[in-house]
């Protein structure tokens, strides 16, 4: 880290952070123009073609935004596309059932932002348009700082920074920046130092730029710092660093999980349920989930220790089969389909694998 940035951190332990501490300690306004500029200027000639990035409409732009939440762009940018041809508008989602936008969202994971999508939905039906003020935006379902920063500086022109794990990554490398970017003290001074870099002229095409830097450029593994039009003035490439910075605090324990599930098949028709609330895939449908080793002795093993990792937690999976002429007794919150009807609700992935084995 600059020396004259770590006088400020040791300085303002506990204090607001304030980019005036770093502006006149540690760079110019020449340098910080120059940043900005670079980095607009790298984006003019490498920014990705993304199709929303072909519009202003406030509803595509949200939807990318939820949709490229914990999800790859090579992933997000097809769910978005079969999002927009099916329900082009938002009123069109929010007209949606539930079922309809979780079977839609199947295979991208983190179910809840799809419930949050269509709960959001029908607020902005119900405020008459999409909000077009940072606070607004904040009150939407699902909406947090960075997703209000992005849309509201794309679609509306707020001079808002956004300040995600690519812009954490360019700006503790290059500044040397070492206070971890999961802490209290680091998210307060990423954010001020982030929001004070933000040319308040072209806060869409600036915020792009950063992230746009970070995923392609200034990348987690392997950057291209021979090739970087900031190696200049790179802290971390000046002093070697680069594979440590950012830093992080460190993780919490990875919980392990061990499920059962046999799918009963009985005269076409199989049992299933709906995930309670205040559990993993909520809102989501499962066979049947047991540990009854008299129904486990009647069915046949198909796969053992099958490994699904979700965020901090690892499930290992037993997959079963049972097929029968007289249904068993389940509980209550099983119904019973036609296993023809299965694929018209939303599975986990990890469900998802056990059926297309059996199916």
């Amino acid at each position: 880290m600059c020396t004259k940035v770590r006088e400020i951190i040791e300085n303002r332990e506990g204090k607001v952070w304030k980019f005036r501490d770093f502006f006149y300690l540690c760079s110019s306004i020449a340098d910080s123009i120059m940043f900005t500029n670079t980095i607009l200027h790298w984006f003019a000639t490498n920014g990705r073609d993304l199709p929303w990035r072909h519009t202003k409409d406030p509803y595509a732009i949200w939807l990318s935004e939820i949709i490229l939440q914990q999800t790859r762009i090579q992933q997000g940018h097809d769910y978005w596309l079969r999002f927009m041809q099916r329900w082009p508008r938002v009123e069109d989602l929010a007209a949606a059932t539930e079922d309809e936008v979780l079977r839609e969202w199947q295979g991208l994971g983190y179910y809840s932002r799809a419930r949050n999508l269509h709960t959001a939905a029908r607020q902005i039906v119900d405020l008459g348009a999409f909000p077009n003020t940072l606070d607004g935006i904040k009150k939407l379902k699902g909406v947090g700082d960075y997703t209000a920063a992005a849309v509201g500086s794309i679609a509306f022109g707020l001079p808002a920074a956004v300040v995600d794990g690519n812009v954490y990554r360019v700006l503790a490398r290059h500044y040397g920046i070492d206070t971890p970017i999961n802490s209290t003290q680091g998210k307060k001074l990423f954010a001020e130092f982030a929001q004070s870099l933000l040319p308040v002229d072209q806060p869409s095409a600036y915020n792009q730029a950063m992230m746009d830097f970070g995923a392609v450029q200034c990348t987690p593994v392997s950057p291209a710092c021979e090739v970087c039009p900031l190696q200049e003035t790179c802290e971390a490439f000046r002093t070697n660093r680069v594979g440590e910075l950012p830093v992080k605090e460190k993780k919490l324990k990875i919980q392990e999980r061990r499920l059962t599930y046999i799918y009963i098949r009985c005269g076409g028709k199989t049992a299933i349920r709906r995930r309670p609330a205040g559990d993993i895939w909520q809102g989501l449908w499962e066979p049947v989930l047991t540990e009854d080793e008299v129904l486990l002795g009647q069915a046949k093993l198909l796969r053992k220790d099958v490994k699904h990792v979700l965020t901090h937690r690892i499930l290992w999976a037993d997959f079963y089969l049972l097929e029968t002429k007289s249904p068993p007794e389940l509980p209550e919150d099983y119904i019973w389909i036609d296993e023809g009807d299965l694929d018209q609700y939303a599975l986990p992935r990890l469900i998802d694998i056990m059926v297309n084995e059996i199916l």
